[in-house]
C-alpha cells in the first residue's frame, strides 16, 4: 500500500465521502489499489505521491484538460496574473473580454454573458436567470446537470427519477420537498414524452445536455428548437461537458440548432476554474434587476486568464479536431479488439468522450480488472479515454498493446476462468455508494 492509499484511508475519517468529487473516488476505478493522489502532472502523465509515473489513459482531469496537464501558454499567463495579483477592490478587464470572445463566437443569437467558476453552480445561475425572465418555475431536463436543489428534485417523486440521466440511487436528504415537481425529466431522443410534459404544465425553459451516449434521431434537436418558438419557452443547451470537444464551442453547431442559452465549463480553462453562461439579451438582462446572483470569488482574475489563454491554444492547435479524431480511432480500435478475442462491447459517447462497456455479467469485475493490470503496467485506464492532445501515437500503441493482452484473458473469464480469483480488492463501485 503506497502513501495515496495511506493518505485515503485518513481521508475518510476527516471528510464525508473521502473527496470533494465522486467521480473521483477510488472506489470508482480501483478499491484500495487506486493511487488516489498525485504530486505532479504534465501532458498525459501523472505521478502519484510515491513518484511512480502513469500515463493517464482514463478521465484526464474529469475532462477539463484537452491541451494535456500542465499547457505552456494557459500556465505562464496564470503564473502573470499570480505576480501582478489575482484578487483586488477592482474587477478584472480578462472578464470583458472573455465575455466578447464567447459572445462572438456565438454570434449572432448569443448577446450577453455572465461567469462563474463551476459547472454546478453555472447550471443553477442559468435555471435562476431562465424563471426570473419568464417569471416561470417549471424545468423541463435531459441529461446531467450538477448537485443543486433544483435538479436533484427531481428525485422527490415516487422513483428515482434521475437514474437515467445521472447515476442510480442519489437521494435527496436535505433538498426541500416543496421543489417537488418544479424540475421534470424527460429522456432523450422520446420528443412525444416531452411534448406531453409541456402540455401538462407551464414550462420556463427546456434545459438539456445537446448529446447523450448516442446522438439525436429523426430531427429531435429541431422539434425542440420548435417547439420552444410556439410555446415561448427558453432552450437551454447544456456544453459545460461537451463544449469545445468536437467544434470551437458547442455541440450544437454540429447539427445546426440554436438554443437562447449555452453553458460552458470544464475544457474551457484547460484544468483552471471557470464556466459561463451566454445568452440572448433579454433573458440575460433578468440577472440584473430581476434576481440576485453575485459571488466574491466569481470575480477573480485566474479563471477568466486561463480561459483566454485556453481559446487562443485551441484554435491555434484547431485541438477539437485532433481529440475527435483521437477518439474516434480509440473505438475504431477497441471494436478490433474485442472482435479478435470473440468478445461483445457497446460504445457510448461523443468520441473525444467515448467508451465502451463488455456485454457481461461480469462486467464491472472486467473493469477492475483492467484498471488493475494497466496500473501495474504503468497506465491510468478503466473502459474510457477522454482524449486530449497529448494522446500521441505512440503513447495510445502502448496503451493498445497492453490492452489487447487483457481482453485475450478476459476472453477466458468469458470462457470459465474466475475473474474474481485474479481481483486484488474489490469490485470498483458503478455509481453512487455510501463510503463511511
Amino acid at each position: 500500500m503506497g502513501k495515496g492509499q495511506e493518505l485515503y484511508k485518513k481521508a475518510k475519517t476527516l471528510i464525508p465521502g473521502g473527496t470533494m468529487l465522486l467521480s473521483k473516488r477510488p472506489e470508482m476505478f480501483l478499491p484500495e489499489g487506486w493511487p488516489s493522489y498525485y504530486s505532479k502532472a504534465k501532458g498525459c502523465r501523472v505521478w502519484d505521491l510515491d513518484g511512480r509515473e502513469y500515463i493517464d489513459c482514463s478521465i484526464m482531469g474529469i475532462g477539463t484538460n484537452t491541451l494535456g496537464y500542465g499547457r505552456e501558454e494557459v500556465d505562464e499567463a496564470v503564473r502573470k496574473v499570480i505576480t501582478d495579483g489575482n484578487m483586488s477592490t477592482f474587477n478584472c478587464p480578462e472578464e470583458v473580454e472573455l465575455a466578447e470572445r464567447l459572445i462572438g463566437m456565438d454570434a449572432p443569437w448569443a448577446e450577453m454573458a455572465r461567469f462563474a467558476r463551476t459547472g454546478g453552480e453555472i447550471n443553477a445561475i442559468t435555471v435562476r436567470i431562465a424563471r426570473a425572465a419568464t417569471g416561470k418555475d417549471k424545468i423541463a431536463i435531459c441529461g446531467y446537470h450538477g448537485w443543486h436543489d433544483w435538479y436533484l428534485s427531481v428525485n422527490l417523486g415516487e422513483n428515482d427519477a434521475l437514474a437515467g440521466h445521472l447515476l442510480p440511487g442519489l437521494d435527496t436528504a436535505g433538498v426541500p420537498r416543496g421543489l417537488r415537481g418544479s424540475t421534470i425529466p424527460f429522456h432523450y431522443n422520446d420528443f412525444e414524452e416531452l411534448l406531453d410534459i409541456v402540455n401538462k404544465n407551464d414550462i420556463a425553459a427546456i434545459k438539456m445536455e445537446v448529446c447523450r451516449n448516442n446522438g439525436p434521431e429523426n430531427d429531435f434537436l429541431q422539434k425542440i428548437r420548435q417547439l420552444c418558438d410556439e410555446r415561448h419557452i427558453i432552450l437551454i443547451f447544456d456544453e459545460c461537458t461537451s463544449g469545445f470537444r468536437e467544434t470551437f464551442g458547442g455541440l450544437h453547431k454540429k447539427y445546426g440548432v440554436t438554443p437562447d442559452m449555452a453553458i460552458y465549463s470544464k475544457t474551457m480553462g484547460n484544468g483552471y476554474a471557470i464556466s459561463a453562461v451566454v445568452g440572448k439579451r433579454w433573458i440575460m438582462e433578468a440577472a440584473n434587476g430581476k434576481t440576485f446572483i453575485s459571488s466574491t470569488f466569481w470575480t477573480e482574475r485566474i479563471g477568466p486568464t486561463a480561459a483566454l489563454a485556453a481559446l487562443d491554444v485551441m484554435e491555434k492547435e484547431k485541438s477539437w479536431e485532433k481529440i475527435t479524431a483521437i477518439g474516434l480511432e480509440n473505438k475504431r480500435r477497441w471494436q478490433e479488439l474485442a472482435d479478435r478475442h470473440g468478445l461483445r462491447i457497446n460504445q457510448w459517447g461523443i468520441p473525444a468522450l467515448a467508451g465502451y462497456t463488455f456485454v457481461s455479467p461480469n462486467a464491472l469485475a472486467y473493469k477492475t480488472y483492467i484498471t488493475q493490470e494497466m496500473l501495474k503496467k504503468g497506465y491510468l485506464a478503466g473502459n474510457s479515454m477522454y482524449a486530449c492532445i497529448c494522446h500521441t501515437p505512440e503513447v495510445l500503441d502502448g496503451y493498445f498493446h497492453e490492452l489487447d493482452k487483457l481482453f485475450a484473458t478476459i476472453r477466458e473469464f468469458e470462457d470459465g476462468r474466475d475473474v474474481m480469483k485474479e481481483l486484488e480488492g474489490p469490485v470498483c463501485h458503478s455509481g453512487f455508494a455510501r463510503l463511511n
